[in-house]
C-alpha cells in the first residue's frame, strides 16, 4: 500500500503512442544532395523547383527531428521538466513543416535538425495545431529548405509506402517499407480522434511521430502517429484530412483545439475518467480559463468524458459546439485536492470544494457546496472517501495530508497549528482523529492519532532532533521504552515507543522524504489501546502521505 496515490489512473491506450522519446541528438549526419528534376509536359521539358524532393532517396533531406523542451505532467509520475523527440517533414521551402500536436504543444521551445544534420540547430515557431486530429504546423527559421509534395492519386490497399523519421531519439534517419493494409482505419485513441486514418505495415517506433508516410517517388501519403507493434499495425493520419486542416493552419487558425496536450485516462475500477492535461498552450482558451498541467477534465458541456478510454466524446463536443464558443467544464486538480468548475472561452475556473469520493457512503451538499453527510451521522469536510473495509481516507483543512483511519475514528480536527519553540516560530498542517477527541486530547488511554507536517521543523534539525524535542510532551504520563529505525520507499526516519500504563501505548514517528530530505518533516502520533488499534497503527503507517502541490 505504501505509497498510496490519491487515485490510481490507468491510462487507457489501446494503441502504443508513437511519441517523443530519448535525448537530443549528438552525432552529425549528411543531408541528401539536392536534385534538379525535369518533367515532360506537352512534349517539352518542364523545370521543377530544385528544392522539391522527387525521389525516395531525397526524402531524408526534407524530414526533420524535433526536440520539444518544457514542463509536462504525467498521470503516473507527476510533473517533470524534460525534452522529448519526434519527427516532422517540410512542405514548403520557406520552412513550414508538419508534425503531431502531441510532439509540440505545451513546449517552451523547439529545436529542429533538418535531414539528419546535427551540426546546425534551428528554432521553430508553432503556427497552429489541431489537438483532436493530432496535427501541428511549425515554421522553421530560415528558408531554401528541401520539401515534399503530396501524392496526387487515390490511396488504395496494396499501395507501396515507406515510413520516414528519426525513431527512439536517435539522430540516424530510418526508412522502413510496407503497404497500405486498410484505407480507413479506426482513428479513436487516448490522445486523438482522427477522422481519416490509414493502416499500414511499415514499421514505426516511438520518435517516428509526425514523420511522413511516402510513396516510392517520395510523395506524402500520410503522417505517422501511432503504432500497435504487437499486432504489426501502424497508423498514419490520412492525406485528405491533413490537407483540409493545413489550409486553416496557414491562416494561423487552430482547428478543433482548446489548447491542451492531453490523453484520456480511466480509473482502475472505471469509476472515474477524463482528459488528463499534460501541458497547456500559452494564450489558448485552456490557458485563459486557468487549466493547468496535471488537471483532469471530467466533463465538457455537462457530458462525462473518456469513459471508453478515448478522446472521442471530448472531440465530438468540440466539433459540434466549435472551439471558439463557450464550453462548460468540470475539473479535478489532484495537486491541490480540489474540484473546480468553469468555462472555456468564458468564466474561468473556480474551486468548488475538495475532491471527494463517496464509496459506500452517501454525500449531500449544503448551501456552501460542502460535503454534509459522510460516515454515518457525523458531519465532516475532512473525509475524502469511505472505503469498503471499515476504514476511511481523511485530510486536513488545507487538503495537504492523506491518511486512512478506522471509520469509528469519526471525530476529526483538521486545523493547522503554530508554536514558538525556544524562539523558533513553527507552523504545521495537521489532522487529528479519534472516536472521542476530548478523551484523546486529555488522556493517553484513549485511542486516536495525530499527523503533522511542517517545513519549519527543519530549522531545529532532522527527525532525531524532532523526536527528542517532543519527548517532554509525554514524559509526565508515559515511560520511554525504545527507538527503532523506520524506512519505506518514500520516507526514512525513526519511531519511539512509550509505555503509558496498563494496555496503553504510544508510538511517535518522525520522518523525512527520501527524495528531498530538507523539504519538510513529518510527525505521527498514534495511541494504541486494543488489538484493533494495532491494526489502525499498521494502516496509518502504510498510508500517511502529503498531497501538497
Amino acid at each position: 500500500m505504501r505509497k498510496f496515490q490519491f487515485i490510481s489512473l490507468l491510462v487507457a491506450i489501446a494503441l502504443v503512442l508513437a511519441a517523443c522519446s530519448g535525448a537530443a541528438p549528438d552525432s552529425p549526419a549528411t543531408a541528401a544532395p539536392e536534385e534538379t528534376v525535369e518533367k515532360e509536359s506537352g512534349g517539352k521539358a518542364e523545370t521543377v523547383d530544385p528544392k522539391l524532393v522527387t525521389t525516395l532517396s531525397g526524402v531524408k533531406s526534407a524530414v526533420v527531428q524535433i526536440e520539444a523542451q518544457g514542463t509536462f505532467a504525467d498521470p503516473e509520475f507527476g510533473e517533470y521538466s524534460g525534452a522529448g523527440l519526434g519527427s516532422g517533414f517540410i512542405i514548403d521551402s520557406s520552412g513550414l513543416a508538419i508534425t503531431n500536436n502531441h510532439v509540440v504543444t505545451g513546449a517552451a521551445l523547439l529545436n529542429v535538425w533538418v535531414g539528419g544534420d546535427t551540426t546546425k540547430t534551428y528554432n521553430a515557431q508553432i503556427v497552429a495545431v489541431s489537438e483532436c486530429s493530432d496535427l501541428a504546423l511549425i515554421d522553421i527559421e530560415g528558408d531554401d529548405f528541401p520539401y515534399l509534395e503530396w501524392y496526387p492519386d487515390p490511396i488504395t490497399v496494396g499501395l507501396e509506402v515507406y515510413a520516414a523519421g528519426f525513431p527512439l531519439g536517435d539522430p540516424e534517419f530510418t526508412l522502413t517499407k510496407g503497404i497500405v493494409s486498410k484505407e480507413q482505419a479506426n482513428g479513436e485513441s487516448s490522445w486523438a480522434s482522427v477522422n481519416q486514418v490509414i493502416e499500414h505495415d511499415a514499421t514505426i517506433n516511438p520518435g517516428n511521430s509526425g514523420g511522413p508516410l511516402v510513396t516510392e517517388d517520395g510523395q506524402i501519403v500520410g503522417i505517422n502517429y501511432a503504432s500497435y507493434a504487437a499486432a504489426g499495425q501502424y497508423f498514419a493520419i490520412g492525406r485528405d484530412t491533413t490537407l483540409q486542416i493545413i489550409n486553416q493552419f496557414k491562416a494561423g487558425d487552430d482547428v478543433d483545439s482548446l489548447g491542451i496536450n492531453g490523453m484520456a485516462v480511466v480509473a482502475d475500477d472505471g469509476s472515474l475518467s477524463g482528459i488528463w492535461v499534460s501541458s497547456v498552450k500559452s494564450g489558448s482558451a485552456a490557458d485563459e480559463a486557468g487549466v493547468e498541467p496535471g488537471d483532469l477534465i471530467t466533463a465538457l458541456e455537462g457530458l462525462g468524458l473518456a469513459a471508453d478510454g478515448s478522446m472521442a466524446t471530448y472531440c465530438d463536443i468540440i466539433r459540434t459546439q466549435g472551439d471558439d464558443n463557450t464550453l462548460s467544464m468540470d475539473v479535478l486538480r489532484f495537486g491541490t485536492n480540489e474540484t473546480l468548475e468553469g468555462q472555456f472561452n468564458g468564466r474561468g475556473l473556480s474551486v468548488t470544494g475538495p475532491i471527494l469520493s463517496s464509496g459506500d457512503a452517501t454525500a449531500g451538499t449544503d448551501s456552501s457546496g460542502g460535503n454534509t453527510e459522510v460516515a454515518g451521522d457525523f458531519l465532516s469536510e475532512n473525509i475524502i472517501e469511505v472505503l469498503d473495509d471499515g476504514y476511511m481516507a481523511i485530510t486536513d483543512d488545507s487538503y495537504s495530508l492523506y491518511v486512512e483511519v478506522p471509520t469509528s475514528w469519526n471525530q476529526i480536527d483538521g486545523s493547522s497549528w503554530s508554536a514558538d519553540w525556544d524562539g523558533l516560530y513553527l507552523e504545521a498542517v495537521d489532522v487529528t482523529a479519534a472516536p472521542d477527541l476530548d478523551a484523546y486530547y486529555s488522556s493517553y488511554t484513549a485511542p486516536g492519532f495525530s499527523f503533522s507536517a511542517s517545513e519549519d521543523w527543519g530549522n531545529i534539525g532532522g527527525y532525531i532532533m524532532l523526536l527528542d524535542g517532543v519527548k517532554h510532551w509525554y514524559e509526565d504520563s508515559c515511560t520511554y521504552d525504545s527507538r527503532e529505525k523506520y524506512e519505506d520507499p518514500v520516507y526514512e526516519g525513526a519511531y519511539d515507543y512509550w509505555d503509558c500504563g496498563g494496555d496503553a501505548g504510544l508510538v511517535v514517528l518522525g520522518v523525512r522524504p527520501i527524495a528531498d530530505p530538507t523539504a519538510y518533516l513529518v510527525l505521527v502520533q498514534v495511541q494504541v489501546i486494543t488489538d484493533a488499534d494495532l491494526d489502525a497503527l499498521e494502516r496509518i503507517m502504510a498510508t500517511f502521505d502529503l498531497i501538497l502541490p
